[in-house]
């Protein structure tokens, strides 16, 4: 079953820092780009960040420029998503999502992602 599977959500105090990782089941990451998005509650899913198949190019949303970082292992097979200074705005659940995707200065729509993960709830609460 070819799928993905996200880690490292939890509870985290505000100012705090929190590393998501994403892996890939029953495939290899390598020949995706992979992105990670967030649905807050009472919103949309949005998309945060986007690294091309070999992790030279990203992409961020303007809202988290600066504090996100993606990256990527493919000799793990791993993408991870880095956030410092995180805020109550930053709960919610993170999604990671794969697609044969090039590189693009604007982050990929939702149906651009081939395959996702089941997503990892992340809390920022004191």
């Amino acid at each position: 079953q070819l799928q993905l599977v996200e880690s490292g959500g939890g509870l985290v105090q505000p100012g705090g820092s929190l590393r998501l990782s994403c892996t890939a089941s029953g495939f290899t990451l390598d020949t995706y780009a992979v992105g990670w998005l967030r649905r807050a509650p009472g919103k949309e899913r949005e998309g945060l960040a986007c690294i091309n198949k070999s992790g030279s190019m990203t992409t961020y949303a303007d809202s988290v420029k600066g504090r996100f970082t993606i990256s990527r292992d493919n000799a793990k097979n791993m993408v991870y998503l880095e956030i410092k200074r995180l805020g109550p705005e930053d709960t919610g659940v993170y999604y990671c999502a794969a697609g044969p995707l090039y590189y693009s200065e604007v982050l990929p729509t939702e149906r651009e992602y081939d395959f996702w993960g089941q997503g990892t709830q992340v809390t920022v609460s004191s």
